[in-house]
């Protein structure tokens, strides 16, 4: 079956992080603290655990189907040229893993990716996706490009419109 990605980008040059900037500091007075895998350290346990939180998050893609073993996660998502632990924002709820957004490296390409964003289903409603997307934003720099490119489901209309809340607007690219 053919389907219509609703394919988004936005232009970091363009973005206006004071106008988000209440969502990091809502994060932080509710005690979420935003990280990245790099920082915390990109060790087996943690990689665990990310897969877990992903696979937890992804459950709620329209039409997602069988989320990958771990194995198969490790061989597509993090053994692969683009994957870099600075790109991988989690959000902390004190020791507990809430959410995350991950951002691949394609800068050769002039883009940076964002893979996925999830927050687990006990911790929504609390700004914490936009925080993370935004902290995200800031890779793009990182890896010297202006671009973030990301796609959706179309009945994935929460991420779409917070997507496009935060700048991204449509875009045609092949995937």
């Amino acid at each position: 079956m053919t389907r219509d990605w609703v394919k988004l980008e936005l232009d970091v040059r363009t973005f206006d992080a004071a106008r988000f900037a209440p969502y990091a500091e809502r994060c932080q007075a509710a005690g979420i603290r935003l990280t990245t895998l790099a920082e915390l350290g990109d060790t087996p346990a943690h990689r665990r655990a990310l897969y877990e939180l992903n696979k937890e998050c992804s459950a709620d893609i329209p039409e997602g189907g069988e989320f990958y073993t771990f194995a198969e996660y490790l061989a597509r998502r993090i053994n692969v040229p683009s994957f870099d632990a600075g790109g991988v924002v989690i959000a902390l709820d004190g020791d507990a893993w809430a959410g995350l957004a991950v951002t691949s490296d394609h800068s050769p390409t002039g883009h940076v990716f964002n893979e996925m964003t999830g927050v687990k289903t006990a911790c929504r409603h609390r700004g914490i996706a936009v925080a993370m997307k935004i902290t995200g934003i800031g890779f793009a720099s990182l890896c010297g490009v202006n671009k973030i490119r990301t796609f959706h489901h179309p009945a994935n209309t929460a991420a779409i419109e917070m997507n496009r809340r935060l700048g991204y607007v449509d875009a045609e690219w092949d995937t």
